[in-house]
C-alpha cells in the first residue's frame, strides 16, 4: 500500500522551489543590471567612444 499523502510537506517543497527560482531570477537580473551599468560608466566617464570604434571610423 502506498503512503498517505502529506500535503503540507508537498506544499512546503513547492514553495521552497518557487522561492529558489525567484532568488535565482533576481540574482541574474541584478548581475545583468550591474553589467549594463559598468558598460555605461565605462563609455560615459570620459565622454568618448571606445578606441576600437574611433579607429574604425578613421579608416
Amino acid at each position: 500500500m502506498a503512503f498517505k499523502p502529506n500535503y503540507n510537506q508537498q506544499r512546503a517543497e513547492r514553495n521552497r522551489a518557487k522561492e529558489a527560482k525567484k532568488q535565482e531570477k533576481l540574482q541574474r537580473r541584478e548581475e545583468e543590471a550591474a553589467k549594463r551599468k559598468a558598460e555605461q560608466d565605462g563609455t560615459e566617464q570620459d565622454g568618448t567612444a571606445p578606441v576600437a570604434d574611433a579607429e574604425s571610423e578613421n579608416t
